[in-house]
């Protein structure tokens, strides 16, 4: 799955929705607010898509794999 800078921008919109609607301390609303957006944060990168394309060369007997790794990443 993509990266999809609308998920995420939805999902701390949500946090701070949902925060400022609370009756609670300041503290226990910062906290929450935290914890949401690191919990889009977390979502979203690991939803991340790598696509290996090329570089990487293994040896026929064996040892170190060499070289640079390519990819993109969505």
């Amino acid at each position: 799955m993509p990266l999809v800078k609308a998920t995420i921008k939805a999902g701390i919109k949500s946090a701070f929705t949902e925060v400022m609607n609370q009756k609670e301390g300041r503290e226990d609303a910062l906290d929450k607010l935290a914890d949401k957006i690191a919990a889009t944060v977390v979502a979203a990168i690991k939803s991340a898509q790598i696509t290996y394309t090329a570089g990487l060369v293994a040896p026929a007997m064996g040892g170190p794999v060499t070289g640079t790794f390519q990819c993109t990443i969505s």
